[in-house]
């Protein structure tokens, strides 16, 4: 009898919660997301349930809501990703440590550089989630007026790509001899020039770092729009997607594992990640209270300013007591904006009925006991409707405590996520291969 199919548990912790009133929960800490004496707590606390991976998202614009809603924000203060997994990475053995790198506002050589550093310092967990950067403010911290196109952006992600994989295997494996009696530091034949001359992108390399421990640090992306898909099919290894239920996560694990087939690789080499919002309870009653607790919390201001972004427009102008009227094509993130208004649509939500489900969280939420929501994760893992998931707490501490606590064991016990972790590395966790040089044997 073979075994079960196995989980895989990725934590979304940057913001510390993605709900916008986590900070005011009682008992929760309003400076999670900036104090790095609870942040170690929380990856250690991972790490003994054997999460596979840290998650940092970043963040790359302040001034991206009216002031009002601003002021109430908990996101807009966290540490920069690198220098926090760094740190991290000091103090946890096996956990994966993965941030967002942006493919439009990074330099490639830039993105590499840290990366690999990361890696070594880890001992071979990093991962790098590969962004286009959705949020037009962010441009203009940029020295840019205006926001790159969304088909632009992609396609400058695509050669951002193949550059800073390209940079990873600048050096052979063995190439530092280090050979101390003949002055030789390293073999000139084990080093390689990238020369990469492409529409967006002039990079010379090579790195000025060894390859790292992983090979490639493993590549997360985090797209759902069509080009979004196409990027993931050929380049991720991990997804990071919005499903808000079973059968949208089916239809876009097929779509996804079935592109990957096509261009050569195999879909067990491509996990897909949904983010799940998970609120612990007693009863199920007891945890959908703790939940109408948690949206409570939000501002209206706050909640029309997360509408904003969703959509691309400013949605302040709407009529808060009447339907999501037309909205029109933007820049922003379209599988974002598509979201908010099949939301609206599918269950006749006003404006503001919609903002504050936004405001709070709007996607995957499973919401119950540690039993019912073990038998939702077993089933989307079942009908491959996923291979895991990237977990969204309510609040912290307790909303982590009360997962690792009490959701943990129970997928211990059902046999389907590990009691100790496979390897040393993010990919020997992830059952993932250490990718070949394509320049050096």
């Amino acid at each position: 009898m073979s075994e079960p199919r196995q989980l895989r548990l990725a934590a979304f912790m940057r913001p510390a919660s993605i709900h916008t009133g986590a900070w005011r929960y009682p008992g929760a800490f309003p400076d999670a997301n900036f104090n790095f004496a609870h942040l170690k707590r929380f990856a250690q606390t991972l790490e003994r349930a054997k999460f596979d991976a840290f998650f940092m998202a970043d963040h790359m614009a302040v001034l991206n809501m009216p002031m009002d809603a601003l002021k109430r924000s908990h996101t807009v203060t966290s540490f920069e990703p690198f220098t926090l997994l760094s740190a991290l990475s000091q103090v946890t053995e096996r956990i994966g440590l993965v941030a967002t790198g942006s493919t439009t506002f990074d330099a490639p050589y830039h993105i590499a550089r840290r990366f690999a550093s990361l890696d070594h310092l880890s001992a071979g967990r990093a991962g790098w989630n590969i962004v286009t950067t959705s949020n037009p403010d962010a441009a203009l911290n940029f020295g840019m007026e205006e926001h790159m196109e969304h088909g632009d952006r992609y396609a400058r992600a695509r050669e951002s790509y193949d550059v800073v994989t390209g940079l990873w295997d600048s050096w052979a494996d063995d190439a530092f001899v280090r050979d101390v009696d003949n002055g030789i530091y390293f073999d000139p034949d084990k080093l390689h020039v990238l020369n990469h001359k492409g529409r967006y992108l002039s990079v010379r390399g090579p790195l000025n770092i060894a390859r790292p421990v992983q090979g490639w640090p493993v590549i997360v992306q985090a797209g759902a729009s069509d080009a979004g898909r196409q990027l993931a099919a050929e380049t991720a290894e991990a997804v990071f997607t919005a499903q808000a239920n079973l059968a949208a996560g089916r239809e876009f694990y097929a779509d996804v594992k079935s592109r990957a087939e096509k261009v050569g690789r195999s879909r067990d080499h491509l996990k897909i990640l949904p983010g799940c919002f998970v609120v612990v309870g007693d009863t199920i009653e007891e945890a959908r209270a703790k939940r109408a607790k948690l949206d409570s919390l939000v501002h209206y201001a706050n909640a029309v300013g997360s509408l904003s972004i969703a959509l691309g427009h400013d949605a302040s102008k709407f009529d808060p007591d009447g339907p999501l009227p037309e909205i029109p094509e933007s820049n922003a993130s379209k599988s974002g904006r598509q979201r908010a208004i099949d939301l609206a649509r599918s269950e006749n939500l006003t404006v503001r009925q919609l903002a504050q489900r936004l405001g709070g969280h709007a996607g995957l939420a499973m919401v119950g006991t540690p039993a019912s929501i073990a038998d939702e994760m077993e089933e989307w893992l079942t009908s491959e409707g996923s291979d895991g998931f990237t977990i969204q707490f309510p609040y912290l501490p307790g909303g982590l405590d009360d997962f690792v606590e009490r959701v943990v064991p129970e997928l211990w016990r059902r046999g389907i996520f590990r009691r100790e972790y496979e390897g040393k590395t993010l990919r020997e966790n992830l059952g993932l291969p250490r990718p070949k040089n394509r320049f050096l044997v």
